[in-house]
């Protein structure tokens, strides 16, 4: 297996050094998702746009984070969801949403778990989810703009769940409380 490097601001390449300088005065410290991504100073910037970009859409702090969790479930990502478990925490997003989506189960709230399903449809389905699918998201309180929003969001974790899958990224020290492994895989 080829190993990728987990480089930080001081030896990456000299591109991504002020990326990830942000990223490590932002969180105290550079994830290691950041630092093998810094290998292309162009996929880093990627995705931390992508990352900007997606905070400013208008899903509550907490749908974000149950977004980028489910997409990073469905994925079957453990260095995401381990890293997205306790960032949904800080968001506000209840402990039982959380649960669900690492179990694989429906949320015990309608809106959460529509935001869930079509989520995790939008991934599973490759954006081919059905027009009931999409009104059943829209009936649930979400707007045509959340439409997108999610597949934004989707798109920031599909970067980031594939280059973790292909690096076999290591999960954090501080999201190593919140391992997680695939419902049925373990």
């Amino acid at each position: 297996m080829p190993a990728f490097d987990i480089y930080d601001e001081t030896n990456a390449p000299e591109a991504a050094r002020p990326l990830l300088a942000r990223s490590k005065a932002a969180y105290g410290a550079v994830p290691n998702i950041l630092g093998e991504l810094a290998e292309s100073p162009a996929a880093l910037e990627g995705y931390m746009a992508l990352s900007e970009i997606f905070i400013k859409s208008s899903l509550a702090p907490e749908e974000k984070h149950l977004v980028l969790l489910a997409a990073a479930a469905e994925n079957e990502c453990a260095y995401c969801v381990a890293a997205h478990t306790g960032l949904a925490k800080g968001a506000g997003l209840p402990g039982h949403a959380i649960m669900a989506v690492r179990e694989g189960e429906e949320i015990d709230d309608d809106r959460l778990e529509a935001l869930r399903h079509f989520t995790q449809r939008v991934v599973a389905a490759r954006g081919h989810v059905s027009d009931d699918e999409v009104q059943a998201f829209l009936d649930a309180g979400f707007t045509r703009a959340n439409v997108f929003e999610v597949i934004l969001g989707v798109a920031m974790k599909t970067l980031s769940n594939y280059a973790n899958h292909i690096a076999h990224t290591p999960v954090d020290a501080s999201f190593a409380v919140n391992k997680w492994t695939p419902p049925g895989k373990g």
